[in-house]
């Protein structure tokens, strides 16, 4: 027997059908929340992909056909590729990447921030007798509201093929902050593998990290480096103090930027390699910067900096209060 549907009845069955939708529409947003950041790993690719808020914000590379791990592209908030992956005059620059010229003990010089060339000069391919290679990640954790994903890394920087000459962990911590904006946190530390090692990096040339931005956002392509200090381009920034440093430019309408903080290590901002076409990066502490140091075995080198990839140009993108918020753990 059908029971009739009375016209109050009728009245009351839209509504019924919205609050069940949005009863159903609440309970997934608990248990999934929009956003956030996720690390996918190929390793048939040798490739990890970083999303955030969903969309592919970075790619970290690895694997025997590259001469060192780097993440390429790096993308601006509203997915715009900031960095250059391989360019003329400078073919061994990477993107964002990690590297030093070193010397273990009674061995030759070793440039693995020109490893690229390690196998023919001329014709550079792989395999790369002098390289940093990628050797595992470790277990991912992820904060409790999914907007922060952290990871570790553990590569060697190997000569003539398979002889290692520095063990390096890294550990990468990645955070949105809305809107496609998003934070990394980099800690590397190297350790010499058998032998002492001596890092032999001139005072002009060597950043730790290196960055390339591309032209979109470099100060050739119309764009504004900037300082903490307030200091504009490669003539006022380069060599010079500063707690941070920040490329912008309005590129295909939106302007947005790419900044590196410093994290102090010896109560100083370090000095910074930069450059109007886009390479930058900050220089170790001063005691170990710019001079030849011996690192024993057992005894590590550290080195922190956060990327800081935002909507606006430096004052838009909160770059300063962004640093402070790093340095105090808040970020």
């Amino acid at each position: 027997m059908m029971t009739a549907i009375t016209p109050s009845l009728k009245r009351l069955i839209p509504v019924a059908a919205i609050v069940f939708a949005l009863l159903r529409t609440a309970a997934v947003l608990a248990a999934d929340p929009p956003g956030g950041v996720e690390f996918k790993i190929d390793a048939a690719k040798s490739e990890m992909r970083i999303m955030v808020d969903s969309k592919e914000a970075l790619v970290y590379r690895y694997g025997p056909n590259v001469e060192l791990p780097y993440f390429y592209p790096v993308r601006s908030p509203s997915g715009k590729p900031m960095t250059v992956e391989k360019t003329n005059p400078y073919p061994h620059h990477r993107s964002f990447w990690f590297a030093d010229t070193v010397q273990p003990e009674g061995g030759r010089k070793v440039s693995f921030y020109e490893s690229y060339y390690s196998s023919d000069r001329k014709n550079p391919k792989p395999p790369y007798k002098d390289h940093i290679r990628h050797v595992e990640f470790t277990p991912v954790s992820k904060s409790n509201d999914g907007k922060s994903c952290e990871i570790g890394m553990k590569l060697v920087w190997e000569m003539d093929g398979n002889k290692p000459v520095i063990d390096e962990t890294r550990t990468l911590r990645a955070t949105a902050l809305g809107n496609g904006e998003y934070l990394l946190d980099m800690h590397f530390t190297v350790t010499p593998s058998r032998k002492a090692v001596k890092f032999i990096s001139d005072r002009v040339h060597y950043a730790w990290p290196f960055i390339r931005i591309n032209k979109d956002f470099s100060v050739e392509g119309g764009g504004t480096l900037l300082s903490s200090t307030g200091g504009k381009g490669q003539k006022e920034t380069h060599e010079k103090p500063a707690l941070w440093i920040d490329y912008s430019n309005k590129a295909g309408g939106e302007t947005e930027g790419l900044a590196m903080f410093a994290f102090p290590q010896d109560g100083q901002p370090p000095l910074w390699l930069t450059r109007d076409y886009g390479t930058f990066g900050p220089r170790r502490v001063s005691a170990q910067s710019g001079k030849p140091f011996t690192l024993k075995p057992g005894e590590s080198l550290e080195q922190r900096v956060g990327v800081l990839v935002h909507r606006g140009d430096a004052e838009g993108g909160k770059v300063a209060a962004r640093h402070e918020d790093y340095v105090k753990g808040k970020l």
